[in-house]
């Protein structure tokens, strides 16, 4: 009888793996990230069925912000409300441009002021100024908002302007959030703030939200200033973790841009809330400063979309770069476009370089990129490791010409499975700035050549390294 019962859940088991593999292989997805669901199923069954349910399951498709209420708040809000004279496109960046619109109707501004900050030492205070000035409403859309001394500093400022009358909306990572006790948000919310999760993770619905996460950082204030880059609201962003301080980038956009960052969110909220918000108050007149050629698009990207358009982006730009591409990332798993590019451009005379942080936050991911900067460094792409502190940057600048910033980081998660949003900006005084502070960190840096253990691992690392690089689309 025992066996007889063993026999029958052996065979059940492998009933369910069989279907488990099939239904993989028929989601027509990459088929390296095919291959290492199907290797963690059938090799780790039961943990690589439970990992599969809660973080494979592909939602692409799903239709979770409905197209008619998407249009209204793109057509209704972005056409009818903002009207530029004089726009003029870089004939050389015309065909991205292009791309961004024609994929997810994300419009390119002009007339942008853009404020690089570096650390939170600088972003923080200027955050907390543009708070304090907000007159209308306040928009946060945020991965991670910790509740520490910082985050409960924001939040009393939030506040503070709520009592005042200003309207504030704010939306988090349910998952980026985990640790963050319900109290944290439920405090804004008796304020008077409207707080919303993203994706709340609930059995039994746990399998559906928990692996598409939304790591967007966007700010908006009375629709004429606008925040986007790679910061969270954390203190480890101005003190660091242990003794590794953190080195970040956040952009402060005031102008045209705004609006685009304002759509950005009021869709996010759409997805929260089901409250749709189209008025103009949101989208005001920028007058307050000087008119300019400083063109920018904001873009996002999302599993539920068609297309992984900041993907697509990266690709174009680093295959359009004639004289150089310079990128900083703090996790470097690159999907095969992105992989494929990278060598191209270096192996076609392009100076390449990739900047990454010698010591990760993530000990597996560090070790799943090693064998990716080994792979793109013998192509003739510079790698940099950076050695003052944990990385955390997210940016690419090009030929003094265009530079990008936000809060995708190159590798399969961002590309594929995160909500996301970048700013692209055309604008040469802006991507000299940003290509100085590349370099800057760059003499922070030790170059991958320079370390022979990097290059050239014993055969147990080298293993290592491989297994963890097949796990690399998962992570």
């Amino acid at each position: 009888m025992q066996s007889l019962l063993y026999i029958t859940g052996v065979t059940l088991m492998w009933i369910v793996i069989a279907m488990a593999v099939i239904h993989v292989v028929m989601d027509n997805r990459q088929p390296a990230k095919t291959m290492a669901w199907a290797l963690v199923i059938l090799f780790i069954p039961v943990i690589g069925l439970v990992f599969y349910l809660f973080f494979g399951v592909n939602h692409r498709k799903e239709r979770l912000v409905s197209q008619r209420s998407l249009d209204q708040l793109t057509k209704r809000s972005m056409l009818g409300f903002v009207e530029q004279q004089n726009l003029r496109v870089p004939e050389r960046q015309k065909q991205l441009v292009d791309l961004f619109v024609n994929q997810s109707f994300s419009l390119p501004f002009k007339d942008n002021q853009i404020d690089i900050m570096t650390d939170g030492y600088v972003f923080f205070p200027e955050l907390l100024k543009d708070i304090a000035q907000a007159k209308h409403h306040i928009h946060i859309d945020m991965y991670i908002i910790e509740d520490d001394a910082l985050g409960r500093l924001v939040t009393d400022a939030l506040i503070d302007k709520a009592r005042q009358g200003v309207l504030i909306r704010v939306i988090y990572d349910d998952v980026g959030c985990w640790k963050v006790s319900h109290r944290f948000f439920e405090r804004m919310r008796e304020e008077g703030i409207e707080v919303s999760a993203f994706l709340p993770v609930r059995f039994p619905s746990f399998t559906s939200k928990v692996n598409y996460r939304n790591h967007r950082k966007l700010i908006i204030i009375d629709g004429i200033v606008g925040y986007t880059g790679g910061m969270n609201i954390a203190l480890r962003y101005v003190k660091g973790t242990g003794e590794q301080p953190w080195r970040d980038t956040m952009i402060r956009i005031s102008g045209g841009a705004v609006y685009a960052l304002q759509r950005a969110f009021l869709v996010d909220w759409y997805f929260v809330d089901r409250t749709l918000i189209t008025n103009r108050i949101y989208y005001p007149l920028t007058t307050h400063h000087s008119p300019n050629n400083c063109l920018a698009q904001v873009v996002t990207s999302a599993p539920t979309n068609p297309y992984p358009e900041i993907m697509q982006g990266f690709v174009r730009v680093i295959l359009a770069a004639r004289r150089y591409v310079f990128i900083e990332t703090p996790y470097f798993l690159p999907n095969e476009p992105v992989l494929f590019a990278l060598k191209t451009a270096a192996m076609a005379g392009v100076d390449v370089r990739i900047l990454c942080p010698r010591r990760s936050d993530a000990r597996f991911t560090e070790w799943a990129s090693r064998s990716y900067l080994r792979e793109v460094y013998e192509a003739g792409v510079q790698v940099y490791l950076y050695e003052a502190g944990f990385l955390h940057s997210k940016v690419m600048v090009s030929d003094d010409s265009l530079t990008t910033c936000g809060s995708t980081n190159v590798d399969f998660r961002s590309f594929e499975n995160n909500f996301e949003a970048n700013a692209f900006i055309y604008d040469e005084g802006t991507a000299l700035r940003m290509k100085n502070i590349f370099l800057k960190d760059q003499e922070q840096s030790v170059l991958l050549g320079d370390l022979p253990h990097r290059i050239h691992p014993k055969f147990m690392k080298r293993l290592w390294e491989s297994l963890t690089r097949l796990l690399s689309p998962l992570l």
